[in-house]
């Protein structure tokens, strides 16, 4: 079993697990801006995210020798080890419900906000819990600055949100549109909108005709919906984040002491492929229910359906190769610098931000205002993500 064990190969993994963490997400809302319909997007990408724990167990689980202590992968898969394989298995339920949360509040909070707000419930009360759960091997006075660091950057974050929102608001009112106080456009105009009036077809990115042609090609209408709906979504998602992590920082190091005397704990490789599975099985009930029973008015699909819709079904592969090396990653260098500082890779919104601009023209033509704000906002993340690296420690 392949362990890193030097805080150079830790931080390696994070940075690693970072870009890999802000990319798949952009993945998947390039696809459902297209129109393919999320559940279609999500069912593929669960299946490669399996795929990406299998390998990774089968790779660096199975390097070297198994000992007592240390067994490789296929050895503790016959172990009497329940109670952590039950505290894994709960963290793949977490992230997946986090995960399949967040698909629908890209559409309606944006890529960018959505994973600042949730990446930053994810360090408040997870970085918390797993800096006690390592019996604190992180250094405070370090670590809780780099905490503080991304909750100034939330709050920008929240300020950049609202002030993109004033621009939209005013684009489409400049386009002979009337945005009401919550952001709906009029029942005429979203008439209009569906037979494409106004529309033009190669809209540039950050003009009023962007945002409405945007509007009718995407799987979920937005427009004439309550913002606040996309803000309750992201928050559940944001407390579901934040509790995978301490629980698979439990299911390996068994702080509780729930484990049987000589049983010796979970290593990463295999607490990861439960993980996984439990994510996987989650996903596969839930996104297989909302084709038959969709939620937030979209349309009704099937099994049938799902396996002939090849559009975009390479990308949606990708992402969860993406995210499931990704998580891997992220869950070795916390077993060798401590969960704590892994949490460093909740500053993949940097990534996603990224992404969000280059690929869809995010805050394009937006004000100055909204452009100083982001500019803070990307900064503080920066910062963030720095100190918190710099308050790993070494488990013994």
């Amino acid at each position: 079993m392949y362990v890193v064990e030097s805080k150079g190969g830790a931080i390696a993994c994070m940075l690693l697990a970072l870009f890999f963490l802000g990319t798949w997400p952009a993945i998947m809302t390039l696809l459902e801006r297209r129109g393919r319909l999320p559940q279609h997007t999500y069912l593929d990408y669960t299946m490669t995210n399996l795929l990406a724990a299998v390998i990774i167990a089968l790779t660096f689980g199975e390097i070297g020798s198994s000992t007592p202590e240390k067994p490789n992968f296929i050895a503790q898969l016959s172990q009497d080890n329940w109670p952590s394989i039950l505290f894994a298995m709960a963290g793949g339920v977490v992230l997946s419900l986090g995960n399949l949360s967040t698909q629908y509040a890209w559409a309606f909070v944006g890529l960018s906000v959505t994973e600042v707000i949730t990446a930053s419930i994810t360090v408040v009360i997870g970085t918390t819990l797993n800096y006690f759960l390592d019996d604190k091997i992180n250094r405070a006075q370090i670590l809780f600055p780099g905490v503080g660091c991304f909750l100034i950057a939330v709050c920008l974050g929240s300020a950049v949100h609202s002030s993109n929102a004033a621009d939209n608001k005013a684009k489409l009112k400049g386009a002979g549109y009337s945005p009401t106080s919550n952001g709906a456009l009029t029942n005429e105009e979203l008439r209009n909108l569906e037979k494409g009036t106004g529309i033009i077809e190669e809209a540039k990115a950050g003009t009023a005709e962007f945002l409405l042609e945007l509007e009718k090609r995407r799987a979920i209408k937005v427009f004439g919906k309550s913002t606040i709906v996309g803000l309750a979504i992201t928050f559940f998602a944001g407390v579901c984040f934040s509790l995978f992590s301490p629980a698979f920082n439990l299911a390996t190091n068994d702080q509780w002491h729930t484990l049987k005397e000589g049983v010796p704990h979970l290593v990463v490789y295999t607490a990861f492929f439960y993980f996984s599975v439990s994510c996987f099985v989650i996903a596969l009930i839930l996104n297989i229910t909302f084709l038959y029973l969709p939620v937030l008015d979209l349309p009704r699909s099937s099994f049938k359906a799902y396996i002939n819709d090849w559009n975009g079904r390479g990308w949606a592969l990708l992402a969860g190769l993406l995210c499931g090396f990704g998580n891997g990653l992220q869950f070795m260098g916390g077993q060798a610098a401590g969960y704590a500082a892994a949490d460093a890779v909740q500053a993949l919104p940097l990534v996603s931000t990224f992404w969000g601009i280059l690929l869809f023209g995010e805050y394009q033509k937006s004000s100055r205002r909204t452009y100083v704000l982001l500019f803070g906002m990307l900064f503080m993340f920066i910062v963030a993500v720095g100190v918190l690296m710099a308050s790993s420690g070494h488990r013994k």
